[in-house]
């Protein structure tokens, strides 16, 4: 059972193409001071008909289709406004630039996109975010069906939150069980009636603690009624697309994590990685002579550093990269504005060109593309030591950039930022797919285009 409903992302795309439909004509009528005609109307719908479409892909890459953005959360508008950058330089280029522009004006002859096109995106930007915000957050998609949660720690009362405040799940928590408070005793007298006297009751439980065996059998009877169960662990992945870490064990990893290589996946994202970086990288060397000359004039040192990080089977890699710090400091997190970075640097890991000899790294197969951050060697080994299940990490090849990377806003700088993204990195771990890398890497080109990267 989805915890998000299927139907979001169409509902999405359904009002995106209506509001931009509708914003053309009231443009049209702001233009012009009246009602615009038919054939006025779809003089102008042809040529910007092309742009909708370029706009519907961008939303698309900045994954403003999927489920979770249906709810509008505090993160939605920044990666909006982004966008909405984004379409406008598109569609400046689009009428100004390409050359369909020329075509669009010989067959239509009154279109006037100088004129048109600025008050379009302004209008066409109102639209949707009455649309998003407004008009989307007020539809009832489907009755909401309660469910109970059983479970315990703070993940437990993060999803119970998170569930209950948004309209757009399937259920919401009506009750809960806290097992850690709870007696078998108690659990029957207080809690299973409850959920008895509900018609088709959804549990979702944390089958994977202990204290849930003991009342597993209570459970097992409400079948009968025609309950549905559903994994916590499934749920919390579902609503934060990361696993909980509290919840994990060993059972866990042995059920859902598989060093087994998947043979037809594998060998795409191999063939993937080698022609894409090496394209990438070849395209990448005329910026190699600025890079060297900034450098350079900065502070005089070496332009290249070669870095110890771990990579798959927990085995040391050397990793090329432009140098951006003065000194390091090895196996401590650099912070935001360390003043290790220099000022060139700033630019270059703000715009990861630090990164571009790494693209040579993914040739030669020690990263990918797309996976779990690298960590510096003697960091990594730090971190192991401290947080437990820290190498399964390691079980795939690092990348250049990950899941992690683009549902962080900043790279981990504490123990804590780093458990977080190792939540990431098990989730991509156990869900790694050419989609889910396809939508990584579509991302991680939008983050850069609107200078978001970190």
């Amino acid at each position: 059972m989805p915890i998000l409903s299927r139907k979001t992302p169409v509902i999405l795309l359904i009002g995106d193409v209506a509001a931009f439909v509708f914003a053309l004509w009231a443009t049209l009528a702001i233009r012009y001071l009246s009602v615009p005609d038919a054939s006025l109307f779809y003089e102008h719908l042809y040529p910007f008909s092309y742009l909708f479409l370029i706009w519907i892909a961008v939303y698309f890459i900045a994954g403003l289709y999927e489920r979770s953005a249906g709810l509008f959360r505090s993160a939605i508008p920044p990666i909006f406004l982004n966008v909405q950058l984004v379409n406008a330089a598109i569609a400046v280029g689009f009428f100004y630039f390409a050359p369909f522009s020329e075509i669009a004006s010989d067959l239509t002859g009154t279109i006037a996109p100088k004129t048109n096109l600025f008050l379009y995106f302004a209008v066409s930007t109102l639209f949707i975010l009455l649309w998003r915000a407004g008009i989307f957050r007020s539809i009832r998609i489907e009755r909401r069906a309660d469910a109970v949660l059983v479970g315990s720690g703070a993940e437990m009362r993060e999803l119970e939150r998170e569930v209950n405040a948004n309209p757009h799940y399937h259920f919401t928590f009506s009750s809960s069980a806290d097992l850690d408070a709870l007696t078998p005793d108690s659990f029957k007298r207080d809690f299973l009636s409850k959920i008895s006297s509900e018609s088709r009751p959804i549990v979702v439980i944390d089958l994977y603690n202990e204290k849930t065996r003991s009342v597993l059998p209570d459970l097992y009877n409400l079948l009968l009624s025609r309950a549905r169960f559903m994994d916590m662990h499934q749920v919390y992945e579902g609503v934060f697309g990361r696993v909980a870490l509290s919840l994990l064990s060993h059972g866990w990893f042995v059920e859902n994590i598989s060093a087994y290589p998947k043979r037809v996946y594998d060998v795409t994202k191999r063939l993937m990685d080698f022609g894409i970086a090496l394209a990438l990288g070849l395209a990448s060397l005329v910026l190699y002579p600025f890079v060297y000359i900034a450098i350079k004039l900065d502070d005089g040192g070496p332009v290249f550093i070669v870095q110890e990080r771990v990579g798959k089977d927990n085995q040391v890699i050397r990793i090329p990269k432009f140098r951006s710090m003065r000194r390091s400091d090895k196996g401590a997190w650099v912070k935001e504005n360390d003043d290790r970075i220099t000022r060139v640097g700033k630019l270059l890991r703000r715009s990861r060109i630090d990164e571009l000899p790494q693209l040579f790294s993914v040739v030669k197969g020690d990263l990918s593309l797309v996976g779990p951050r690298p960590d510096i060697y003697d960091l990594g080994m730090k971190l192991s030591r401290e947080i437990p299940y820290y190498t399964m990490r390691t079980i795939i090849k690092p990348g250049l950039s990950g899941w992690a990377q683009i549902r962080q806003e900043l790279p981990p700088q504490s123990l804590e930022e780093t458990k977080t993204r190792l939540a990431y990195d098990f989730y991509y771990i156990k869900n790694r797919s050419l989609m889910l890398d396809l939508k990584i890497a579509l991302q991680t080109i939008a983050t850069l285009a609107s200078r978001g990267g970190k």
